[in-house]
């Protein structure tokens, strides 16, 4: 922040220019207007009145290695004085080319080829045309059909949008690209709701994987050219894979030659405790997107990891992919993640969260015991309250209900009292956490705490 600007001037400025992402516009005129954050340190941030709040959602599941890094700034300074830019187009740098070699070896299996971008979208959209490419060179081209699950969110470029599961974000920019289809997603709390007979949660695993078949055989194999899945989906409160889930997708996509892409944009680099999600439950996919923590934030970066098998038709020849981005593995951004891998690796930040992760669920646990909360789930450092008006029949809340319980109060109130989180309704309604992977026990607790007095005060409000 300039330090000439008053947070009364900041706040006339973003009125009248800002405009903000996935937001209504209408809170910076309405009410005290939007809070403005000007400082990190660690997992806590400050915003322009001086107030301090937990971080608990990494700023946007990207600030893994905690705020403040100093040696991530220098980093970047550092790279911006020798190479500030290039691009990788018939030309390369070090940075690009150390990182993607870094990136291969973290990588399960034969994922041994990075394809740059700068964001999440960006890579998911890589992902999606690469394998309709990939097909028409294996002379299949009517193999261009992506699967994935019910309120998953990958992405809102045009392309994107089509592998994105949420209609709300899609309808008003339709005709999206054509080929998306979905399938039940894993959410074992809500499995009743989806057709589940019943059962335990491998069988409920089983279940929601053979939807996929259902559907690839439904199309027709030879028009589906990929299925798009996170490890734990965001969207809807972290919902992870029961177990057995993704080694029976993996079969139905090796049946049907289908590529199996992880759409790990939030769950790669630590947020699982592994490198990657798929390591997390034993599953090799096709293709892996990234982007977020692979710099703690500190610069932009994305990019899709790519098998053998699927890089090797682009490998001779004339052949070549026409697609690409300007700043995809732009030199200082590079730079930075290289850097932040040696901070995961030089403090056991991977170690840190496996070994929390089970005290972090038993201090979220504990607030089952309040009328509002009807369940707990997730992984990692990665977790979802979900929110209910009876407990006996997982009955939620309606539109009108939600609004006033999130937008109305939640999100406010969970925030004066100091946690930065997220309340969500696009699926039901939910608070999710995802905090830096420097938080221990501590933390725990005092999130849970603050978590407790809000939706307390929530449940007596309701």
């Amino acid at each position: 922040m300039n330090p000439t600007r008053t947070e009364a001037e900041l706040r006339e400025m973003a009125r009248d220019h800002l405009w903000m992402h996935f937001s209504r516009q209408s809170v910076m005129t309405e009410g005290p207007g939007v809070p403005i954050i000007v400082k990190g340190e660690g997992h806590h941030v400050w915003d322009a009145a001086g107030r301090r709040y937990i971080d608990g959602l990494s700023g946007l599941f990207v600030v893994n290695a905690g705020h403040g890094r100093k040696r991530l700034a220098a980093a970047a300074a550092r790279q911006a004085e020798e190479l500030a830019f290039f691009p990788i187009w018939s030309y390369a740098h070090p940075a690009a080319i150390e990182l993607a070699d870094r990136i291969a070896e973290l990588a399960p299996g034969d994922l041994n080829h990075v394809f740059f971008s700068t964001g999440g979208g960006e890579a998911v959209e890589t992902a999606f045309k690469l394998a309709k490419h990939f097909f028409k060179l294996q002379g299949k081209p009517t193999k261009h059909k992506v699967i994935s699950r019910a309120i998953a969110y990958h992405g809102t470029s045009q392309g994107a949008l089509a592998i994105t599961g949420l209609p709300g974000m899609k309808s008003m920019f339709e005709p999206v690209t054509p080929g998306g289809f979905r399938v039940p997603n894993t959410n074992y709390y809500r499995a009743a709701e989806m057709g589940f007979p019943g059962g335990t949660p491998e069988e409920f695993g089983l279940w929601a994987a053979n939807r996929i078949e259902e559907m690839i055989l439904f199309e027709g194999p030879e028009t589906v050219a990929a299925v798009f899945l996170e490890p734990v989906q965001n969207s809807g409160g972290c919902f992870p894979p029961p177990p057995g889930y993704f080694q029976r997708v993996r079969e139905i996509c090796d049946e049907h030659d289908v590529l199996l892409v992880s759409d790990e944009v939030i769950c790669a680099f630590g947020r699982l405790g592994t490198w990657f999600g798929a390591e997390a439950y034993g599953y090799q996919p096709d293709m892996i997107t990234f982007a977020k923590a692979v710099t703690s934030g500190y610069s932009p970066l994305g990019g899709t990891i790519v098998s053998d098998r699927v890089y090797e038709p682009f490998s001779q020849g004339a052949a070549s992919f026409p697609h690409g981005y300007t700043f995809g593995g732009h030199p200082v951004s590079a730079a930075v993640a290289l850097e932040n891998l040696d901070i995961f690796e030089e403090e056991g930040l991977l170690a840190h969260v496996r070994e929390n992760s089970p005290l972090f669920r038993a201090a979220l646990e504990r607030l089952l015991d309040l009328p509002i909360v009807g369940d707990i789930r997730g992984d990692g450092y990665f977790f979802g309250i979900e929110l209910v008006k009876d407990k006996a029949t997982k009955a939620t809340f309606d539109d009108d209900e939600s609004e006033r319980l999130l937008r109305g109060f939640l999100s406010t109130a969970l925030f004066d009292a100091g946690l930065y989180c997220r309340a969500d309704d696009r699926g039901d309604p939910v608070i999710q956490l995802a905090p830096p992977l420097t938080i221990g026990p501590a933390e725990f607790d005092e999130i849970e705490q603050i978590l407790r007095r809000v939706l307390t005060e929530a449940w007596r409000r309701l």
